[in-house]
């Protein structure tokens, strides 16, 4: 049963999500990005900097204010940058297609920079995914956007925030990190606009619903993933994250007038693939690794002297 709710919460979480987008593209159309990132920085900050004071947290500890900490909100300040700005000019499920080869670029770099052990098996499922993403960015032939290169470089710098925050003092309660990356957003925005040269514009009521909306729903999305992480196996709701995809397509057929064409959906196809892989993969090789440990543990406990 936690398992069953555990997918449903990642399910809705991924839906969540999909809706905060179709805001901040709809709205990208009227306000600056940059004006946006502020925005949702202020918006979903305000809402974890609440709780963190309900919690009773400090949220300027000098530790949650250091080192990694900052380099993770940095990243997280990229991301959003190029993702935001990726939505602005590409096609949300193309978006959300290329951005499906985030959990690969993930492998990839704990295996590079924090030398996790990667096998042959995934790092040829990674070469697949990464070939999926190419048939979506089709560099060199007639249906390329080079504004789609913007979720290359939104899928490294997420990538990058999840590595580091592997290396973040458990000790820093999530809350406050999670108040750092919406505070970030702030400091995107205001760099976006003056690398923009574009100027922040009132709004009215009417966008203001929706960025609202894209608050909502950003903060929504973020408290059902954590309560899916907690309740759920990792084996379970993982696989169900990919249901983002899906509901981009939707959302970029009914709203957008979109028509994703064979080439992304194959290239989609292959990036899922490769990644549920090696995912699957990944499982194995943990469940070996105890098995491993509790044989070991079996036989020094038969060899000593008290057995």
């Amino acid at each position: 049963m936690n398992n069953l709710n555990g997918i449903l919460f990642i399910i809705a979480s991924m839906a969540a999500f999909t809706l905060e987008d179709m805001f901040i593209k709809r709205l990208s159309g009227e306000i600056p990005v940059g004006q946006i990132l502020i925005m949702l920085g202020v918006g979903s900050g305000s809402v974890f900097a609440v709780m963190a004071l309900i919690k009773g947290e400090n949220l300027f500890a000098p530790k949650a204010w250091r080192g990694v900490v900052l380099l993770r909100s940095a990243a997280e300040a990229l991301g959003a940058m190029a993702f935001a700005t990726a939505l602005s000019l590409v096609d949300i499920s193309t978006v959300a297609a290329v951005f499906q080869a985030l959990p690969l670029v993930i492998t990839m770099g704990a295996a590079l920079f924090l030398g996790e052990q990667v096998g042959w098996r995934r790092w040829s499922a990674i070469c697949v995914g990464f070939a999926g993403v190419m048939m979506i960015v089709r560099p060199g032939l007639d249906g390329f956007d080079p504004s789609v290169i913007l979720v290359l470089l939104a899928v490294l710098a997420i990538a990058a925030r999840d590595l580091l925050t592997r290396l973040v003092d458990s000790n820093i309660s999530s809350t406050v990190v999670s108040f750092q990356a919406f505070a970030s957003l702030i400091l995107a925005g205001l760099a976006l606009l003056l690398i923009t040269g574009e100027q922040a514009r009132g709004i009215d009521l009417r966008q203001g619903g929706m960025m609202l909306g894209g608050i909502l729903f950003g903060v929504l999305g973020y408290y059902a993933i954590v309560v899916a992480t907690r309740i759920g196996d990792a084996s379970a709701i993982t696989p169900f994250r990919y249901s983002r995809l899906l509901f981009s397509i939707l959302v970029g057929v009914i709203v957008f007038g979109e028509r994703p064409d064979a080439l992304t959906l194959c290239g989609a196809g292959l990036i899922i693939g490769s990644g549920l892989y090696t995912f699957m993969r990944e499982r194995r090789m943990v469940k070996q690794a105890q098995r491993e440990a509790r044989e070991e543990a079996r036989q020094r406990a038969c060899a000593s002297p008290a057995a």
